[in-house]
């Protein structure tokens, strides 16, 4: 899997506890190693990672690896971005996209900047 800075892995195992336990809005990515534009995608998230600290955390789970969490919630497509806020998924977008647009697309699902 293509680990993009600044971003946590996450399993099946540790997904409950990291995500859907988290204090912050957790941006899921979806990966594969095998998913080019997921690739293209990690310094956007790594970016979105650094500049969004202490608003949202960002992890990736590699779908090939994690099957149980992959399931659960029924992703089929590379990169699923899934937003997930007190436990409960909010918001679902597949696909990469430029930083400028990501940023526009989580603007409605995260807290207010202070």
């Amino acid at each position: 899997m293509i680990q993009a800075e600044g971003v946590a892995e996450v399993t099946d195992e540790t997904f409950d506890a990291e995500v859907l336990g988290a204090g912050l809005p957790v941006l899921v990515e979806f990966t594969a190693d095998w998913c080019g534009p997921c690739r293209r995608l990690a310094p956007v998230l790594s970016a979105v990672a650094g500049e969004q600290a202490g608003r949202l955390k960002v992890v990736q789970i590699d779908v090939d690896h994690n099957p149980e969490i992959t399931g659960r919630y029924a992703v089929l497509s590379m990169p699923t971005l899934m937003v997930f806020r007190s436990g409960e998924p909010v918001k679902s977008m597949v696909g990469a996209r430029p930083k400028r647009r990501l940023l526009q697309e989580l603007e409605e699902v995260l807290p207010a900047a202070v």
